[in-house]
């Protein structure tokens, strides 16, 4: 019998990465990493075939370091995913809500309940990830400390889920990236494709203007444009996109032939079918 796949993850096991995985591939067996660099090892080693990145955050913008690790990575994008994320109390067996003195969790989730932590009297306690916190809770096996995690990770480490959907808003969603050591140009999917791509623009006038006209004058809808530095320097930029399209659409075709001569660089990470939960 062959070995199940798995995909590589950043984080503990629980951790919304890992609701991602198992959302998007739950045939694959998800691999638990330290960081992101070790996810993408982990593919580019054959420890898995794919890997799970998220790259931005409804609420938080996106996530620091992964636009500057895909394109080195060697990696290439064949799908997306979203995860909406519901934060849980969570407890220790036997546990309920009046026993919670405190609660543990990542920085940035703690900031999302800030109302239902104040309306129950319960203090935050900074954890450093969302799973890892809900693990600590577990093994501590104090009444009066939880976590505020996800529902997988109550599952995973015995707790008791005591109040869900706690976040103050009610659509912070994280998207997500598969990333694969081959590229799939296939059209697939139902919702249309969507393909991502880095460049750096030629040192002339306006580069930036003209290389993106010719997306304006195809017809073609860029959905996302990001400039970050590169190199520690303060004059090197690049830019990271996600536009409509696959890049044998003509159109398409056209408007990355006009950016080509407008650019130094430009690597296409990926084309993959939109996700049916985008947005």
């Amino acid at each position: 019998m062959a070995s199940q796949k798995r995909i590589a993850f950043q984080g503990e096991p629980g951790a919304y990465s890992h609701e991602a995985c198992r959302s998007a591939r739950p045939d694959h067996e998800a691999l638990a990493c330290r960081t992101f660099e070790d996810a993408i090892e982990a593919v580019k080693t054959g420890q898995a075939e794919l890997a799970m990145l998220p790259v931005e955050n409804s609420t938080y913008g996106r996530v620091a370091d992964i636009h500057s690790l895909l394109p080195g990575s060697e990696l290439k994008i064949i799908g997306e995913a979203f995860v909406r994320v519901h934060i849980n109390l969570l407890g220790v067996p036997g546990t309920t809500i009046a026993d919670i003195a405190e609660a543990q969790s990542h920085t940035v989730l703690l900031g999302q309940c800030r109302n239902f932590l104040r309306d129950n009297g319960i203090r935050r306690v900074t954890g450093a990830d969302t799973a890892g916190s809900a693990r600590a809770i577990a093994e501590a096996g104090v009444r009066s400390r939880g976590a505020l995690a996800g529902e997988l990770a109550a599952e995973i480490y015995g707790l008791d889920v005591l109040a869900r959907h706690i976040e103050d808003e009610g659509n912070n969603t994280t998207r997500f990236l598969v990333m694969s050591p081959e590229a799939d140009l296939t059209r697939r999917g139902d919702h249309g494709m969507l393909t991502t791509f880095v460049f750096q623009t030629r040192n002339i006038p306006a580069a930036l203007y003209k290389a993106m006209g010719g997306f304006a004058t195809n017809g073609v809808n860029m959905t996302k444009l990001e400039s970050y530095m590169v190199g520690g320097s303060f004059e090197a930029s690049q830019f990271y996109a996600d536009i409509e399209g696959h890049p044998e659409d003509p159109a398409v075709a056209r408007a990355l032939e006009e950016l080509a001569y407008f650019t130094e660089e430009l690597t296409i990470l990926g084309t993959y079918p939109r996700d049916a939960r985008r947005p």
